[in-house]
């Protein structure tokens, strides 16, 4: 719908005049009338502008379907002249699901006003009028916000897991709309995603929104995220929700996995000498290392902490356990969370042999693989291992690097304390092409070592450079190599796209 903004612009003669600002419109109706005794209506609001006594389409919302006061998702961008009256017509119809087109639809009625009046005014509430300009019981609610300038955009994408079946005969049809909070307490919908039909772990479309429209630019403002089970009568029923930040959301904008070495090589935690020895006031070797390159590796991109080599914990060992042992849960919000995680695991577990760190680039392998079959750029995981680095499965750990080598993902390997750190520096692979026991080369590096000690007393951005040096050239190529390709922000126009399975 950009080219219909821009066209009618042109046509308006708005091009040349010095733009004040620009506006959001944000619109709802209540009370439609039912045009059709067996079903409800298909609402979709269109917004014209006048020049030289005719109106021009300026721009529309998507269509909702079965709804007779509906909160549209889709965000009316215009822009505002001072010293100009700029006419507005808003032109409720009822569009059928056979096409998005306003032909052969009904129109429900219309509210005429000025850009200015919507301005002044924030919020402005009017009766549509049907032809021959008698009133009807449906009302329209057009509210505006002038943009800072902060025009940035942010691309997000959300998913679930176990829902609540609200259905008897199938599985609930999701659908996740976000709210922003606004200073006086209401809420702003922000987004409405599209239903994901007969699935209790709904993965939705990504979608791309500016930091103005998501949260005013004010990266702390609370969002509230609400999932609904879709009803074709309308009726859909309350699911769940919650509430966070863009500042909490952007920590999970990527598939990022973070391994800690827990195996018997660390040494007891009850001793001092323990890489992992548990001090009541200083960091260990390890916390040291996870806070300094964790602050760096959040900027990437959910944190899943996943311990990996052998342990014993609960009379059982394994060579992969959640750090926070809920494996059905095993995010942690942040690098604090991860801290958190670290230090209430270590009491409960006892150090074991031996070092395995192919299970877990194995596990991350195969999450990356399921990502691989979608063909877009949606998702590229980094896992990050802190080891030290004495590891006791040195051949499958490089037949699962060559294996990676061809799917969207990286390993940052951190190697804590003194020992010999040889055998990662030859799965980084700068010495030499990395090869399976087969002899089978890697696709393209992937592996990036940085040993902890060398950066102890450096700079927080000689760190970062070093354990980042490598990340991005190795994104880019993967993609390169796929022929995937950026979105552009027209991919992510769903002013046409009805609200509906």
């Amino acid at each position: 719908m950009t080219n219909i903004y821009e066209s009618a612009e042109a046509t308006l003669g708005l091009c040349n005049s010095s733009c004040l600002t620009k506006v959001e419109l944000r619109v709802a109706c209540q009370g439609i009338s039912d045009r059709d005794a067996l079903s409800k209506p298909d609402p979709c609001v269109v917004l014209k502008m006048q020049s030289h006594g005719q109106w021009f389409e300026v721009d529309r919302t998507e269509v909702i379907r079965s709804c007779i006061s509906p909160v549209f998702s889709k965000v009316l961008l215009v822009d505002f002249y001072f010293e100009e009256v700029q006419r507005l017509r808003y032109e409720l119809h009822d569009i059928s699901p056979a096409h998005n087109g306003l032909r052969d639809t009904d129109c429900l009625g219309a509210m005429e006003c000025t850009l200015g009046q919507i301005v002044s005014q924030r919020k402005l509430s009017k009766a549509l009028l049907k032809q021959g300009n008698a009133t009807s019981k449906s009302s329209i609610t057009v509210t505006s916000e002038e943009l800072s300038g902060n025009d940035d955009y942010v691309e997000l994408s959300f998913r679930a897991r176990k829902l609540d079946d609200k259905d008897f005969f199938s599985k609930s049809d999701p659908f996740l709309e976000i709210f922003r909070i606004n200073d006086d307490g209401s809420g702003s919908l922000v987004h409405r995603t599209e239903t994901v039909m007969n699935d209790l772990s709904p993965v939705w479309k990504s979608f791309k929104v500016s930091l103005n429209t998501l949260c005013s630019g004010d990266h702390d403002r609370q969002l509230k995220c609400t999932v609904y089970d879709w009803d074709s009568n309308g009726k859909h029923d309350f699911i769940g929700e919650f509430q966070t930040t863009y500042k909490e959301i952007r920590t999970d904008l990527e598939g990022r996995q973070v391994a800690i070495d827990f195996t018997a090589s660390n040494g007891d935690p009850k001793n001092s000498c323990s890489l992992h020895y548990i001090h009541p006031y200083q960091p260990n070797e390890y916390l040291k290392a996870l806070v300094a390159v964790g602050e760096i590796y959040i900027t990437l991109c959910c944190e899943v902490c996943l311990c990996v080599n052998s342990t014993l914990t609960h009379s059982q060992v394994s060579h992969d356990f959640a750090v926070n042992f809920d494996e059905d849960n095993p995010e942690c919000s942040g690098i604090q969370g991860v801290v958190e995680a670290y230090q209430g695991c270590l009491p409960k577990i006892q150090l074991y042999g031996p070092t395995n760190i192919a299970p877990i680039i194995q596990k991350v392998a195969s999450s990356a693989s399921e990502e691989m079959h979608t063909k877009e750029a949606m998702e590229y995981f980094i896992l990050l291992i802190l080891t030290d680095g004495v590891i006791t499965d040195m051949a499958d750990t490089r037949e699962a690097i060559v294996h990676a080598s061809h799917l969207p993902m990286s390993v940052i390997i951190v190697g804590v304390g003194n020992a010999d750190f040889s055998d990662m520096q030859m799965l980084d692979g700068d010495d030499g092409i990395l090869r399976s026991p087969k002899g089978e080369p890697v696709l393209r590096d992937i592996v990036q070592f940085v040993p902890f000690k060398d950066f102890k007393h450096a700079s927080p951005a000689a760190l970062a450079k070093s354990v980042l040096a490598e990340v991005p050239n190795q994104v880019v190529d993967y993609y390169n190599a796929k022929g995937i390709h950026p979105k552009c922000l027209s991919d992510y126009d769903e002013s046409t796209r009805p609200f509906s399975p």
